[in-house]
C-alpha cells in the first residue's frame, strides 16, 4: 500500500535563498494541500485549474496562525510528473520556513517521499520508462552543456526508441520460429528460406546493436567523465598542472617535496567534456606516514583511472623513482608529459625516446597546455565530440546490451549448426529479457529500488 499513498518532500536544495518548493504528490494531494492552504480570494486548491497558481498563506491547523506566504501551483494526473494530482508549494526559502510549511503537509496526512520516489511513481504509473528515469537523474548530475544534452536527448526517449527496435527485431524472430515449429510436421524438413530469413534477421539485430555499443565509451565518459590522473615524483609540475588546467590555485604549489599529501580531485570542462583531474601525492618511498598514506592512495588511482598524466621534469635527469613510475603505467592509456620545458634540458634518456604520447610544456609560460588538450579529445573523441551519434550512456544499459549480444550471437552459431529452432528460441528469449531490463519491460523489483535510491530526497 505504500506506493499509494501521499507523499511530500521538499523539492530544492534546503538553505537560504528566494524560495524553497514543496511537492506534494498521491491521490489525496489536493485534499491534504487544501487543510493547510488558504487563499486570498478564499478559494480552495480543488477549485482551481490544472497547471494555474494560486497565491495565499499555509497556516498551523491547531491554532490558524500563518506559517508563511505562498503561492501554490495544480497538476492534476495524469497529466503531471508523477501522473498523480501534484500540488507544488513556493514558499520562502530557508531552513525554517521550508521545515515549517512541510511540518504542517505532513501534519495533514503526507508522509515523507523516499529518495527518487517521485521519479519511481512516474516510471510505476508508466509515464516514463526506466531509462528515462535515469536520464532524470543524469540531467540533475550533469557537468557541462554537452553531458546535459544527452541526458536530455535519453529523458525524452531516443534510447528508448532504440531498444524497441532492437525488441521489434526480436519479436520478429521469434514469431518466425513459432510459426515454422507449429506449422511443419515432425517428419517434414523445415524450408532452408526460412531459416535463412531468421539468421538474417539475427544478424541485423547484432549489426544494430554493435553500432549502439560503439558509442558507449564515449557516453559513459559524457554522462560520467574522464577520469585524469596526474603522476610523477615529488616537485615535477603535478599541482602546477592542476592550478593551469583550472585557472585557479587550487593546489599549494612549492619546492620542497612532498607538499601534496593527499589525492585531490577537480572537474574541468574541456569542450563539453567533464573532466575529474586528480592531482596525486608524489610517488617515492617515504618514511613519512602521512605521505606514504598519499602515495598508495596515488597508485590506486592509477589503477581507477581511464587516462594518466605521467610527468617528468626535464630540468632533471632521469632517477630510478622516475622509472618506477613509467613501468607502473604501461599498459595504461597514457599521456606522456615532459615538463619545465622553459628550463635547461637535462632529460635524455632512451626510456623516454621509446615511450608514446610525449607533449612538451611548461606550467610557467602556459606552453603545450593547448597540445595536451587537444591530444585528450584526440585519444577519446577523435578529436571532435559528435553528441548526436552518443546513445549509451549508462555502464547499466551497456550491460545489458551485451547480454542480449552474447545470447544473439550463441543463437546465430546454433543456427549456423542446424540446431533445433526451439533451441535458438531459447536465447532469442534471453536477449529480449536482457534489453527489457533497459527501459524496464523486465526488470527485478530490488534493481528498480536500488536506482531510485540513488536519487535525491524530492526528486
Amino acid at each position: 500500500m505504500k506506493e499509494f499513498d501521499t507523499i511530500a518532500a521538499i523539492a530544492t536544495p534546503v538553505g537560504e535563498g528566494g524560495i524553497s518548493i514543496i511537492r506534494v504528490s498521491g491521490e489525496k494531494a489536493i485534499e491534504i494541500s487544501d487543510s493547510v492552504f488558504r487563499a486570498k480570494n478564499g478559494k480552495k486548491i480543488s477549485e482551481m485549474n490544472t497547471y494555474t497558481m494560486r497565491y495565499g498563506n499555509i497556516i498551523d491547523r491547531e491554532t490558524d496562525d500563518i506559517i508563511d506566504e505562498v503561492i501554490v501551483a495544480l497538476m492534476k494526473g495524469p497529466k503531471s510528473f508523477t501522473a498523480e494530482d501534484v500540488v507544488e508549494i513556493n514558499c520562502h526559502g530557508g531552513v525554517v520556513a521550508t521545515n515549517k510549511v512541510l511540518e504542517q503537509v505532513i501534519k495533514a496526512g503526507a508522509r515523507i517521499a523516499e529518495p527518487g520516489e517521485f521519479t519511481k511513481r512516474a516510471f510505476l504509473n508508466g509515464r516514463i520508462d526506466l531509462s528515462q528515469a535515469e536520464a532524470v537523474m543524469d540531467i540533475i548530475s550533469a557537468k557541462t552543456e554537452v553531458s546535459m544534452k544527452a541526458a536530455v536527448q535519453q529523458s525524452k526517449g531516443r534510447l528508448s526508441r532504440e531498444i524497441n527496435v532492437l525488441c521489434d527485431n526480436l519479436l520478429n524472430v521469434l514469431a518466425a520460429i513459432e510459426h515454422t515449429v507449429d506449422f511443419t510436421e515432425d517428419d517434414e524438413e523445415i524450408d532452408p528460406s526460412v531459416t535463412e530469413n531468421i539468421k538474417h534477421k539475427v544478424e541485423e539485430f547484432l549489426q544494430n546493436t554493435n553500432n549502439l555499443l560503439e558509442t558507449a565509451e564515449e557516453g559513459k565518459i559524457i554522462r560520467e567523465g574522464l577520469s585524469m590522473v596526474i603522476v610523477g615524483k615529488p616537485n615535477v609540475g603535478k599541482s602546477s598542472l592542476l592550478n593551469v588546467l583550472l585557472n585557479e590555485k587550487r593546489a599549494i604549489v612549492t619546492d620542497i617535496a612532498g607538499t601534496t599529501r593527499d589525492v585531490i580531485e577537480e572537474y574541468i570542462n574541456l569542450d563539453g567534456i567533464p573532466i575529474k583531474i586528480v592531482d596525486t601525492a608524489g610517488i617515492r618511498d617515504t618514511e613519512d606516514v602521512v605521505e606514504r598514506i598519499g602515495v598508495e592512495r596515488s597508485r590506486e588511482k592509477i589503477n581507477e583511472a581511464d587516462l594518466v598524466v605521467l610527468m617528468l621534469d626535464m630540468s632533471r635527469e632521469l632517477d630510478n623513482e622516475d622509472r618506477e613510475i613509467i613501468e607502473s603505467v604501461k599498459g595504461k592509456k597514457y599521456i606522456c608529459i615532459l615538463n619545465k620545458i622553459d628550463l635547461n634540458t637535462k632529460l635524455n634518456d632512451k626510456i623516454v625516446d621509446e615511450l608514446e604520447n610525449k607533449i612538451e610544456i611548461s606550467t610557467v609560460t602556459g606552453f603545450g597546455i593547448d597540445v595536451l588538450k587537444e591530444k585528450i579529445k584526440d585519444m577519446f573523441f577523435n578529436g571532435n565530440i559528435d553528441t548526436e551519434s552518443i546513445i549509451i550512456t549508462n555502464t547499466r544499459h551497456k550491460q545489458a546490451l551485451f547480454r542480449a549480444k552474447e545470447n544473439c550471437e550463441i543463437a546465430l552459431k546454433e543456427i549456423n549448426n542446424n540446431a533445433f529452432l526451439d533451441l535458438v528460441s531459447i536465447y532469442i528469449t534471453s536477449a529480449l529479457k536482457a534489453l527489457g531490463e533497459i527501459t524496464g519491460a523486465e526488470i527485478e523489483e530490488d534493481l528498480v529500488n536500488k536506482i531510485f535510491s540513488d536519487f535525491c530526497v524530492g526528486k
